[in-house]
Parts: structure tokens; C-alpha cells; sequence
């Protein structure tokens, strides 16, 4: 059997943090259960982490980090409407297929609130500079227009709700999501 490194086991605590979070949420979630996904014992987790709120926040990274990926390879060569297509098509496949992408999104928002309302900005500091990151990777290819890449973002979120809330894609629900240019998402 071959031993992983420390960085090969810190990407496996990531994607089991992931699927942990995106499940119970940050304050559902204990690091217990993430060190029985991966394998390790919790003293092992905190070798690799200092505590439950960097592995949340290394979590947050690559959610937002993977989706950045998806939106530029989608993007990629494109401008304006053919743009948004690409990424909303892209978008939607990635959610599909990994569902605990887009349940970690909402997590992450979630912990933020609470963290903000028990006083905490530097936890929401880091992820509000991730959604920046996206913003600005979605602006670009709009052609740098405030409006197009708001109303991107914001359908966006309004898929994650619909498909958070188990809405089939058949439903009528989806019918008005509207893209940018008046063009219907579905």
C-alpha cells in the first residue's frame, strides 16, 4: 500500500470537509466525522489543520476555487451572451453532477450570517473575498458590465435555491429564469 503525503492527505480532508459541510453545515459538522470520512484520527486532522474553522475555510476555497475553474474553461474565447451560455450550461452540469458543490455554496453563506451575527468578520471577511474572486471571474467576460454579471450572479443563486429545494428541472418554476439579453434559462 502507498502512503500518501501530507499535501495528498490534506486535499483528501478537503473534499471529505466538502461533502461534510455541505451536508450539516459548519456548525453541524464536527471534525470528527470529517477525520472517520478520511481515515485519520482527529490529532492527525489537526496536524494538517490548526481547527474546524480552516478546514471550513479551506473548504470555502476550493468550492469557490472550482467554480471559478468552471467558468473560465466554460468562458474560455468567449464575450457577452455566448459567454453567459457557456457558464450557466457549465454551471447547471457541475451542480448535477456534484450537488455538494453547490449545498457547500449555500453553506458557506450560511456560516458567514452566523459568524457575522455573533460578531465574527473575519470569518466572513475570507469568503466575501472568494465571491469577489468569482464576481470579478464572471465580469470579464460580460464585457466588464455591472448589470450583465449582477444578473448572472443572481440567477445563479436563484438556481442553487431551486435545485437546493429539490425542484426537478421540468418544473414550471424554472420556466422565467431569465439570462441577460431577456433569454430564458431553461
Amino acid at each position: 500500500m502507498v502512503r500518501m503525503s501530507a499535501e495528498e492527505r490534506r486535499e483528501s480532508v478537503i473534499r471529505a470537509a466538502t461533502a461534510e459541510f455541505a451536508r450539516g453545515g459548519y456548525h453541524g459538522t464536527s471534525t470528527e466525522a470529517i477525520a472517520k470520512r478520511v481515515g485519520v484520527s482527529q490529532p492527525y486532522l489537526f496536524r494538517l489543520f490548526p481547527g474546524k474553522r480552516a478546514i471550513f475555510l479551506a473548504a470555502a476555497e476550493r468550492c469557490v476555487e472550482d467554480t471559478i475553474r468552471t467558468f473560465e474553461e466554460a468562458a474560455e474565447g468567449l464575450k457577452g451572451e455566448e459567454a453567459v451560455a457557456a457558464m450557466g450550461r457549465a454551471y447547471r452540469q457541475v451542480i448535477a453532477d456534484h450537488p455538494e458543490r453547490m449545498q457547500m455554496q449555500m453553506q458557506m453563506y450560511l456560516a458567514v450570517a452566523a459568524a457575522e451575527a455573533d460578531g465574527d468578520h473575519e470569518f466572513g471577511e475570507a469568503v466575501r473575498q472568494g465571491w469577489m474572486r468569482l464576481w470579478d471571474t464572471v465580469h470579464l467576460p460580460l464585457g466588464a458590465d455591472a448589470g450583465e454579471t449582477t444578473a448572472f450572479m443572481a440567477n445563479g443563486m436563484l438556481i442553487n435555491c431551486l435545485v437546493a429545494m429539490g425542484f426537478p428541472a421540468d418544473h414550471r418554476v424554472w420556466a422565467g429564469l431569465a439570462l441577460p439579453g431577456g433569454r430564458t434559462a431553461c
